[in-house]
This record gives C-alpha cells, structure tokens and sequence, in this order.
C-alpha cells in the first residue's frame, strides 16, 4: 500500500502516520473545536445556529464545538447586555427547545456509534456545573437505537486540564474567561496543542473580528464568523470542502486544496538517445 487516506479518530490516525512509513499518508483526525462569543448583532439567530450546531449528529463530528468562550463581564446583543450566566443558560434552553419535537430531535441527533462514548457522557457530567443534562431518547423508528442528547456545562477559565482534553461525543463547555482578549488566546492555544478543524466566532465589532481572525490564521484552523442562518459551523465535508488545514495537529493535509491532489502524483522519466 502506497497511498493512505484516513478520517477518524485521533488514536488511530497518529498511528497510520507513525508505523505506515512506507506510503504518503493523509489523515484527518479530531481536536478540541471551539466558538468565540464576543457580541452579536442578532442573538435569537445565534442561539437557535448554536442549538444545531451542538445537537447535529450526537456531536459525533469532528467538526462539532465542544468549547464555547465567553468573557465573565458578558457579551453585548441586539436585546441589550447579557451576563455570561444569562448566555450559558440560553444557550442550554435552546438546546432543549431546538430538541423538544421528538420526531426532529431523532432526525437531527442520530444515535450514538459507540458504548464507549455513551459511557463517556455519563462520566463527563461531574466536570462542570451541569447547564443541561443529556437525557436517554427514544427513537420513533428505532426503538433500540443508542440516543443521547448533548450534555453542556459550565467550567472556569483556570480548569485547562478539563475542558481541553478532547471528549468525543455530544459534550461541551461553556467557559468563562477574563475577556475577549483572553477568549482568543485560550482558542489558540487548544488549536495549537490539540488540533482543531473548525472555529467559529460571533462579534459585531469589525476590529475584534480581525483579532479572531490573525488568531486563525495563526493556529491553521478555518474560520466562520457570525453564522446565525442555515449555514453551520460543523459543514465542512472531508474531500468535498476545504476540510481541514494541515497547519495544527488535527490533520496532516488540507481535504482537499490543490496540494493534497497534486502531491500523490509523481514524474517518472525514460530517456533514450535520438537514432
């Protein structure tokens, strides 16, 4: 085997990159994905862009944010300020609003793959102040399919060791940093150390949307600003969409730009003199 083209789980990817030497292998793995939350022009559209974002898929995409920063002082929105308490319990309520037709909740969160990552739920849920449990569903058609739906905590800044490990699954925090300032760099810093496909980020300050921006291209991570319609922070399709970067630890290659197409091929030249 000479060309090895893998997504999934982070494990295994780093594996294939370490022991399959005699091949090019391009692996797009997982991270800690994250959401900045400076303001918004438009806070019921965050909210309800934030509810599918969490819920699509279990969370079981390695797209999904699983950290959402936001300052302790608040954040300023088109209904006036709102406190970091009064967005992390929005937040959470949209969820539950966003779920709360059975037949769409079925649709939009699937089932859970793995025993492993319904397990990794129920022990998550100690690790920050509970904003929304995630509860045992039952699908409409499938009566015995695994359904969760996403748990959403609280946690401090200062907690690094928590909610900058990865957790696959329908599991993320809401945390609460200093200010926008110190929300950009703790982004940054998970990008850098544990990879991350997407960020996502919601400021109507044109200057601030710069800072968050440099703060991408810095990291290597693509970048969606101020999703509040039908587009989502998590479409981004491996071999489809520009899936990735190749610049942070979550993969090795861009899935797919011009780079990722052309270095598989090679030149191999026959000469022979003229008769």
């Amino acid at each position: 085997i000479k060309l090895i083209d893998f997504t999934g789980n982070t494990p295994f990817g780093n594996w294939l990159e370490a022991n399959c030497t005699q091949a090019q292998v391009y692996t797009e793995k997982a991270g800690v994905n994250t959401v900045i939350i400076d303001s918004t022009d438009d806070y019921k559209g965050m909210l309800r862009n934030l509810s599918f974002t969490l819920s699509l898929y279990s969370g079981q995409m390695c797209t999904t944010p699983q950290d959402i920063f936001i300052s302790k002082d608040g954040i300023e929105t088109d209904q006036g300020h709102k406190s970091f308490d009064d967005v992390a319990t929005d937040i959470a309520t949209a969820v539950s609003k966003f779920l709360s037709d059975p037949e769409r909740a079925a649709m939009v969160l699937g089932a859970i793959q793995a025993q492993v990552t319904a397990e990794r739920i129920d022990n998550s849920k100690t690790l920050g102040t509970v904003l929304r449990a995630s509860e045992t569903l039952t699908h409409p058609h499938f009566p015995n399919a695994r359904v969760r739906s996403p748990l959403l905590m609280s946690i401090d800044a200062a907690q690094q060791d928590t909610y900058m490990q990865e957790l696959f699954g329908p599991i993320s925090f809401v945390v609460k940093t200093d200010n926008t300032a110190h929300s950009i760099a703790l982004a940054t810093q998970a990008v850098k150390q544990h990879g991350a496909i997407t960020l996502g980020c919601y400021a109507s300050n044109d200057s601030v949307l710069e800072q968050i921006e440099e703060a991408a291209l810095d990291g290597g991570v693509a970048l969606s600003c101020n999703l509040t319609g039908g587009v989502f922070v998590n479409q981004s399709a491996a071999f489809s969409d520009f899936h990735a970067t190749g610049c942070n630890p979550a993969a090795n290659a861009c899935l797919s730009d011009l780079a990722y197409v052309a270095n598989r091929f090679r030149v191999v030249q026959s000469r022979r003199h003229a008769k």
